[in-house]
């Protein structure tokens, strides 16, 4: 059963700490781990090169491994996708966030989508659950609510906002939205700018059950992410300006 945030209770168990920026060291993947562990986030959300060292780093500490899958653009073909979930599994991984081929969803070819989303559900099925990342600055309400919908029917477990390398980031609204278009038994992931705790206890308000962010510790600590950049370089700040 999903859980459910409520006012007063933490916040970290819902947030997958994420680091996808493409210039990411070895550093900041072992820091990544480290601040998951000590805050005990619900995961970390890595690129599936990652993977192996977050399983090593992790162990023991009951922080799950997210690995992200046909990212950050979705184009590429299910049959890669879905070699590239099974390596990630096989590295460490029990939750997978694909990119649901976009272009598809604006052509309104959804046996496409539901295609290449349950190929990769059941490559993995058994081992890690499915999160579908919509990219909603690129779609419009229809589109959003026809995508969420062909996820959970496709047996997706999460539908996702962005990947923080398009347009827009999260909203309250797109929230909502994606919350009406499923059944209870899915879960909604909020990502892109969740940069502080006001904006996350607005999302978790809004109906998500997850928090994808490069500014957990920020959000935990009550810190603003400009006060903890101050201390840090560039390289420390999550996947982009909305990640």
């Amino acid at each position: 059963m999903l859980e459910k945030w409520e006012p007063g209770t933490p916040i970290a168990k819902f947030i997958d700490h994420t680091l996808l920026k493409p210039g990411a060291t070895e550093k900041y993947i072992i820091k990544l781990c480290e601040e998951a562990a000590i805050h005990q986030f619900y995961s970390v959300c890595v690129n599936g090169s990652w993977v192996s060292l977050c399983r090593e780093k992790l162990a023991d500490t009951g922080v799950h491994i997210a690995a992200v899958v046909g990212f950050p653009l979705g184009a590429m073909s299910t049959k890669v996708k879905v070699y590239e979930a099974q390596a990630a599994v096989q590295d460490g991984a029990d939750e997978i966030d694909m990119v649901l081929p976009i272009g598809a969803v604006v052509d309104g070819r959804y046996g496409v989508v539901s295609h290449d989303i349950a190929s990769v559900v059941r490559a993995v099925e058994g081992s890690a659950i499915v999160k579908v990342i919509l990219e909603t600055g690129m779609l419009n309400q229809e589109q959003k609510a026809e995508a969420c919908r062909v996820a959970e029917a496709a047996g997706a477990h999460y539908v996702k906002t962005s990947t923080g390398f398009g347009t827009g980031g999260a909203s309250e609204a797109d929230i909502r939205l994606m919350r009406a278009s499923v059944t209870s038994g899915i879960g909604v992931k909020a990502s892109g700018g969740i940069r502080d705790m006001e904006t996350a206890i607005r999302m978790l308000q809004a109906g998500a059950n997850r928090l994808g962010t490069s500014a957990g510790v920020a959000i935990v600590s009550g810190q603003s992410s400009a006060e903890l950049s101050e201390d840090n370089t560039a390289e420390e700040q999550g996947a982009s300006t909305l990640y």
